[in-house]
């Protein structure tokens, strides 16, 4: 029998995997870019196309995972991921739309189908550790592209280094398989997958004061992490002459910041300190991050420069756990995957904007530290709503 920590640990693994894909291309920008004739800012763009993909797959997750397993969806995501990959070595910027695509259509379900294994598995009193673990998975796919990934493409060059991500994806697919009979075993078969069913995620948000306000959050919080993540790298070598491998460890670096406080949140959510005062004090660490990283000089010294970037990381990348437990606790029973399929559609939606805006502004004034400087503003404006929100709700509770 599947006991709740080998679910967890698959569940991370995929997670792991499909963020690698996400951010492979996105790592060698600085030299895919002129190999495809193109500007490196419109890696903006690229993150676009991916994560329209995933708003669109996220809507349609829980209707899948209802009639194919949460397993089954899953190996799906990870082969369109690869497909993806595979495409995007492909030297031309139309097969890398397309790819962008299909990576994003393979990353969009993977979340709500594991939010649907754990949300069965996990006692209500670890939800946030849980899934703050599960999380994890995110800055430890972003930990292998940013080691990883410079290195696979100075041995195999942009395209091997593509194509071996690619395999790394197909490999977790097979390695899932032996799981999915057990983990799969609630499926429902004969659930029709039509059209309508993809507003109902939309509708279940909407119509959920509290799932509407965590989703308004992860719309700008998703801003803050894309950005950082897509853009870092071309930032530290291009503004402060940062090689691209070190550059790629600095991004490791601050998604190893992401680990940590996904896991530490996640518990300290769970001792007592509640996920919305978290998130508020999430989105305050967001703020004053952003600010930091635009003021980044080369003459600071490089720990300092490191020690920035961690700690934005531990807030930008270290919200999804408990952003996560906290809609799987708000969602009416049984329909975890379905809420987290909804709430993840604005969540997509912010990537969709975010990083073409902070390309676009990163442009207009010649530099990515009016980017990350931009930042500053709706973090901030997200923690005002969150704390007035919390306040609100106490007195709405008689002051408890």
């Amino acid at each position: 029998m599947t006991g709740p920590w080998m679910t967890l640990a698959i569940t991370l693994a995929v997670q792991a995997m499909v963020s690698m894909a996400l951010l492979t291309l996105p790592v060698m920008a600085p030299v895919v870019a002129p190999a495809l004739g193109v500007s490196a800012a419109l890696v903006g763009v690229y993150v676009a196309l991916v994560y329209a993909g995933a708003m669109a797959a996220s809507l349609a997750a829980g209707t899948a995972v209802a009639r194919f397993g949460a397993i089954r969806v899953s190996q799906g995501g990870l082969v369109l991921c690869a497909a993806g990959l595979a495409l995007c070595a492909v030297p031309h910027p139309a097969a890398s739309a397309v790819g962008a695509l299909m990576i994003g259509l393979g990353y969009g379900p993977i979340t709500p189908a594991s939010s649907h294994l754990l949300s069965k598995s996990t006692p209500a009193h670890r939800m946030s550790l849980v899934f703050s673990v599960k999380q994890t998975g995110v800055p430890l796919g972003g930990m292998l592209a940013g080691a990883l990934v410079p290195s696979l493409m100075l041995l195999l060059g942009w395209q091997g280094a593509l194509l071996a991500s690619a395999a790394a994806s197909l490999v977790c697919a097979v390695v899932a398989q032996p799981l999915r009979a057990e983990l799969d075993a609630d499926r429902q078969a004969g659930k029709p997958m039509a059209l309508g069913n993809l507003a109902q995620p939309i509708r279940l948000v909407l119509g959920h004061p509290a799932l509407k306000m965590l989703a308004a959050c992860s719309f700008v919080f998703s801003i803050a992490q894309l950005s950082l993540t897509t853009y870092l790298v071309t930032y530290l070598n291009e503004g402060l002459a940062y090689g691209l491998v070190a550059a790629g460890l600095a991004l490791s670096l601050a998604q190893l910041g992401g680990v940590v406080g996904r896991i530490l949140w996640g518990w300290v959510a769970d001792r007592g300190m509640g996920a919305r005062r978290m998130l508020a004090l999430l989105a305050a660490v967001m703020t004053l991050s952003s600010a930091a990283t635009a003021w980044l000089s080369p003459a600071w010294p490089q720990w300092l420069v490191l020690a920035v970037l961690v700690v934005f990381g531990a807030s930008a990348i270290g919200w999804n756990g408990v952003y996560l437990a906290e809609v799987a606790r708000q969602a009416p029973p049984g329909l975890a995957g379905v809420a987290t399929g909804g709430t993840l559609a604005f969540t997509f939606f912010g990537v969709v904007l975010g990083p073409p805006v902070f390309g676009a502004l990163s442009a207009l004034f010649g530099t990515y530290r009016a980017g990350y400087l931009g930042l500053a503003v709706p973090t901030g404006l997200c923690c005002v709503a969150l704390l007035r929100a919390r306040l609100s709700a106490r007195a709405a509770d008689g002051g408890r």
